[in-house]
C-alpha cells in the first residue's frame, strides 16, 4: 500500500477505470440466456430492485422552473430596453414544436382506440404544461438525435408516455429513467448500472441506447413503426407470438388486428394520440408551454472524476439542479472509471470549462488518508467515505479483504456533508421514507379498465402524487382488483363536487366465463336494467365471454374484495 499518494491513485484510476468500461461493454454485448426478449418494460413481471420513486420530479417543482430560465416571455412582446414597440420588436423565436411537427413522419389514424385516447387527454392543460417544462432542457437535444438518424419525431411522444420526462421516474418492475430500460435490456445495450452511475437515466447514453434498440425493433420488423413501439412496450417476442396468432386466425399481423396485453394495446394508441395533441393543440383545447428552437443543455466531456459540489460551484449552478441535467450519478461525484462527462445549461458550459482549465486535476476530489483502527473492516471504512469496498481495492492496491491496524488507505472524500448532495440516490430513499402524506386514507380497488390518471381525477389528486403512495410510476400498468391507497384531503373532497365522495366513472369490464348480468350487477353494485340500457342489450340477449360491456360504476361504492 506505501507508496501511491493521491496524484498516482488519480492516474491509476483513470487507467484502470478504462479498462473496467470496456470490459463492461464487452459483456454487455450479448443476451444472457436469462433474458432472451428483452424489452423496456417486462409488465407485472419486473421485480423492485430499489425505491426510487417517479415522485420525485415533484420535489422542488419551483426550483426546477427557476433553472430552466423562469417563464418565456410571450412572442413578440417588446424587450425591456426597447421604449418605443413600434419602431422595433425582437424577432419572434422559432418554436421546438414546430420543428418536431415538421419532423413527425406516422400517418394519422383515427380509428376507436385512438379517438379514445385523444379524448381522454384533450383539455388537460395542467398535464402538457408540466410535462413541457420537464422537456424543455431535452427536446432540443432529443430532436437532433431523431433527426440525425432519419427516425420519426413519434418518438418524442414514446418517451413522454414511458416518463413523463421525469428525469427520476422509476417503476416499482425496475424501469428507470426518460426511456425507462430495464435492467437486463439496458445492459445488453450497453449502459452501465453500478453503485456510482446508472446509465438508465444518462440523457446521452440512455437516448443513444433507446434509439439503437427502436432501430432494431423496426428492422425486425420490416419497418412498421406501430409494431416496433408495441415491442419496446410488451417485448418482441409477445408481439410476434400475437403475429402468429392473428395468422392463425386468417387476420393481417398488423398492430391493429394483434391480441397483445392490455397496456400494449392502449400504449401505441396513447402515442399517437400525444403525436395528434402536439401537432393541433388547439384542436384538442391544450396549450403548450412556449420552448425556442435552439440548444438549452451542452455535454460537456471531462477527462477526471469529479466531486458535483466542485461542478455545481464551477458552473455557478444549483446542486439540485445539476443532478436533475444528470440523474444518471447517484452520489457525490462522477463515477471513478466514468463517464466523467456533465450535461450542464447551455449558458453555463462555457464557465465551467473556463473554470475547470484553470484547476489542478488531482484538486476535481478531495482525499484522505485514513488510518486503519483495530476492528476496522473494508466494509465498514467504505460505508463512512461514501464509496465502495472494490473501489478502496482499486485505489490501494488490495487483492483482498485483508487490512491491518495501523496502516494507511487513501480515500476519496465528498467536500460538503452528505445532505448538501440533495438528489443523490440516499437522499432520494430518505425522502421517500420522510415524505409525509396528508389528509384521509382511502383504499381504491381497481376495476378492469382503468387508468391512474381517470382514478387521480375521480379523487381530485395529481398522478405523480397517485403513483408514488404506491410504490409506481405514473405509466405503471394496473391490475383488476389491485388495492390502492389515496390520500384526500377536505380540500380535494370539496373540489370533487357536491356528493361528496361518491364518484361516478365509466369503465370497460369484459364478460367473464359463466358471468350473467345478474352476477355482474352485484359485482359492481348496479342494476340489472341499467347494464341493459348502458350497453343496448334487448331482453333474451346472451353474454358471451370476451363480450366488453361498459358499466357507470360509483367507485367508493365497490366491494374491497373484488
Amino acid at each position: 500500500m506505501g507508496g501511491l499518494g493521491p496524484g498516482g491513485i488519480v492516474r491509476a484510476v483513470r487507467t484502470a477505470g478504462g479498462a473496467l468500461a470496456a470490459l463492461s461493454l464487452t459483456a454487455c454485448a450479448s443476451l444472457t440466456p436469462h433474458d432472451p426478449d428483452p424489452s423496456p418494460q417486462h409488465g407485472a413481471e419486473r421485480a423492485v430492485e430499489e425505491e426510487v420513486p417517479a415522485w420525485i420530479e415533484s420535489l422542488d417543482e419551483a426550483t426546477l422552473q427557476a433553472a430552466l430560465g423562469g417563464s418565456i416571455p410571450t412572442l413578440g412582446q417588446p424587450l425591456a430596453e426597447d421604449p418605443d414597440p413600434g419602431t422595433a420588436k425582437a424577432p419572434e423565436p422559432a418554436s421546438i414544436w414546430d420543428r418536431i411537427r415538421g419532423a413527425f413522419k406516422l400517418p394519422r389514424y383515427d380509428n376507436e382506440r385512438v379517438q379514445r385516447q385523444r379524448q381522454a387527454l384533450a383539455g388537460r392543460d395542467a398535464y402538457f404544461e408540466r410535462v413541457g417544462q420537464r422537456a424543455e432542457p431535452y427536446l432540443h437535444y432529443i430532436l437532433e438525435q431523431l433527426e440525425a438518424r432519419d427516425l420519426p419525431a413519434e418518438l418524442i411522444a414514446l418517451a413522454i408516455v414511458e416518463s413523463g420526462f421525469q428525469p427520476f421516474a422509476y417503476s416499482h418492475g425496475q424501469a428507470a429513467g426518460l426511456w425507462q430500460f430495464v435492467p437486463g435490456t439496458a445492459r445488453s445495450l450497453g449502459l452501465e448500472i453500478n453503485y456510482w452511475y446508472d446509465g438508465r437515466r444518462d440523457l446521452v447514453a440512455a437516448t443513444n441506447a433507446a434509439l439503437d434498440y427502436l432501430e432494431q425493433l423496426h428492422a425486425a420488423f420490416d419497418g412498421d413503426w406501430l409494431l416496433a413501439m408495441a415491442a419496446y412496450n410488451a417485448g418482441k417476442g409477445n408481439v410476434r407470438a400475437a403475429q402468429r396468432r392473428a395468422r392463425a386466425a386468417g387476420k393481417a399481423p398488423t398492430f391493429w388486428a394483434l391480441e397483445l396485453p392490455a397496456e400494449t394495446e392502449r400504449y401505441v394508441p396513447r402515442i399517437l394520440a400525444i403525436r395528434d395533441i402536439l401537432r393541433e393543440p388547439a384542436q384538442y383545447q391544450v396549450s403548450l408551454p412556449q420552448i425556442p428552437d435552439e440548444p438549452r443543455i451542452r455535454v460537456v466531456e471531462l477527462e477526471h472524476q469529479i466531486d458535483l459540489a466542485l461542478a455545481a460551484e464551477l458552473a455557478d449552478i444549483p446542486m439540485d439542479r445539476l443532478y436533475r441535467l444528470n440523474p444518471g450519478l447517484n452520489r457525490w461525484a462522477t463515477a471513478p472509471s466514468g463517464p466523467h462527462r456533465l450535461v450542464l445549461p447551455q449558458g453555463a458550459a462555457a464557465r465551467f470549462e473556463r473554470e475547470l482549465a484553470a484547476m489542478d486535476p488531482e484538486a476535481l476530489v478531495k482525499w484522505r488518508r485514513h488510518e486503519i483502527e483495530s476492528g476496522e473492516t473494508l466494509s465498514h471504512i467504505a460505508r463512512q467515505y461514501d464509496v465502495t469496498v472494490e473501489l478502496l481495492r482499486e485505489l490501494n492496491g488490495l487483492h483482498g479483504d485483508t487490512i491491518r491496524t495501523g496502516e494507511h488507505l487513501h480515500v476519496p472524500i465528498s467536500s460538503r456533508p452528505s445532505e448538501e448532495y440533495a438528489l443523490s440516490a440516499a437522499n432520494r430513499l430518505e425522502a421517500l421514507k420522510g415524505r409525509e402524506r396528508r389528509g384521509e386514507r382511502h383504499s381504491h380497488t381497481v376495476q378492469p379498465g382503468e387508468t391512474l390518471w381517470e382514478i387521480a381525477r375521480s379523487y381530485n389528486v395529481s398522478v405523480e402524487e397517485l403513483a408514488s403512495w404506491n410504490g409506481m410510476a405514473p405509466g405503471d400498468p394496473l391490475q383488476p382488483r389491485q388495492e390502492l391507497a389515496i390520500w384526500v384531503t377536505d380540500e380535494a373532497q370539496q373540489a370533487a363536487g357536491p356528493g361528496g365522495g361518491h364518484r361516478t366513472r365509466t369503465v370497460a369490464y369484459t364478460v367473464q366465463p359463466g358471468d350473467s348480468l345478474a352476477r355482474i350487477a352485484r359485482r359492481f353494485n348496479v342494476g340489472v336494467q341499467d347494464i341493459r340500457r348502458w350497453n343496448d342489450i334487448t331482453e333474451g340477449s346472451y353474454l358471451h365471454p370476451g363480450d366488453e360491456l361498459h358499466l357507470e360504476i360509483d367507485v367508493t361504492e365497490q366491494s374491497a374484495s373484488l
